[in-house]
């Protein structure tokens, strides 16, 4: 016989998210130390190697590497190293690794073998023992602490911090953006309660999600659909703004949820039309944003307005909670979700 409350580790995980944020900040020095060396060593390419939440987070620092080094990134893809023995050249690339537990094999192969290969490797993870941190050359620890759901929520977002400070630093930023984001995830918490629980009572019996997003927004959307599947068992379905309209927004009537992710910035100025069309075709659109109240949508979840780059951090917040709320709704454990580990190990 067991006391456990459905649900309490991930919610007190997701409260525990605006402390951890400032804490992380007050560790900036640590962290540019890491982007000091970097820049020392002028990569001229970014490769970025992850699973699961940790590749959504992984794609957050693509664009921040894109837009704010202005340097090419690419996403890693690990079986070309583990199954197909591909020994690239990579002298002159950064190889950033992000994993919440540092234990994935996959992931530890492909460090290893890039930073034999020339790369400058880097670890971005919880675990600072881990063995991922070992075989990389510089690491970076995102101190969220142990986290006992199996749903990642205090980790992902810690992580899309401590990777917005590593880029920043690189370019020569002192983290201004940021700043206050332990305040502004606490005000969003807050402010969105009110229709974080309507989106639980709107989507409680509903079958297919779909979510969107544009630019830096993207991951998010990317995140939330992975949120709903594992936590809530619903059809999720993550698309780029820029791809729904492209074919898949024929799936789209009144039986479909959309949730959308938008910002205030280019990303979410991009999201209009798309918004409109789909708002148009009958679909139920729950809007996720700082700019949330300037599309078209049913219901909208406000979040604290920042600068683009890092509304990603706080954007997640509300989502994290829908996902929690609605498996509770519909007789779920998101402590416990069904046929999932907290570290899963590919090669």
């Amino acid at each position: 016989m067991t006391d456990h409350q459905p649900g309490r580790h991930m919610a007190a995980e997701i409260d525990r998210q605006p402390a951890i944020f400032a804490d992380l900040l007050a560790r900036r020095a640590e962290i540019a130390s890491v982007a000091s060396a970097i820049a020392e060593r002028r990569p001229r390419f970014v490769l970025l190697a992850a699973r699961g939440s940790s590749d959504h987070a992984a794609l957050y620092a693509k664009y921040l590497t894109e837009v704010l080094l202005e340097l090419p990134a690419g996403l890693v893809s690990p079986s070309t190293t583990t199954l197909y023995g591909a020994q690239p050249d990579l002298r002159d690339v950064l190889l950033v690794t992000v994993s919440q537990s540092g234990g994935s094999p996959d992931l530890l192969e492909v460090t290893a073998s890039a930073r034999a290969r020339g790369a400058l490797t880097v670890a971005v993870t919880n675990t600072a023992s881990s063995p991922l941190n070992a075989a990389a050359e510089l690491s970076v620890d995102v101190g969220a602490g142990v986290e006992q759901a199996v749903a990642a929520t205090k980790t992902y977002s810690s992580t899309l911090l401590a990777l917005y400070l590593l880029v920043d630093a690189i370019r020569g930023g002192d983290g201004s953006a940021a700043a206050g984001l332990g305040d502004l995830a606490r005000a969003t918490l807050d402010m969105s309660a009110d229709a974080v629980a309507e989106a639980v009572r709107r989507y409680r019996f509903v079958d297919r999600v779909l979510t969107t997003g544009r630019g830096y927004s993207l991951p998010t959307a990317l995140e939330a659909a992975l949120k709903l599947a594992e936590t809530s068992y619903l059809a999720a379905r993550a698309y780029s703004g820029a791809d729904l309209l492209h074919g898949p927004v024929a799936a789209v009537d009144a039986e479909t949820a959309v949730l959308a992710v938008t910002s205030a910035g280019q990303g979410g100025d991009a999201l209009h039309d798309v918004l409109d069309a789909v708002h148009g075709r009958g679909a139920d659109v729950v809007a996720v944003g700082s700019a949330s109240d300037k599309v078209s949508a049913a219901l909208r979840v406000p979040v604290a307005e920042t600068a683009e780059e890092v509304a990603p951090i706080l954007e997640i917040l509300p989502v994290q909670r829908i996902a929690h709320g609605l498996a509770l709704a519909r007789g779920g454990d998101p402590d416990n979700p069904r046929g999932l580990n907290k570290v899963t190990r590919t090669r």
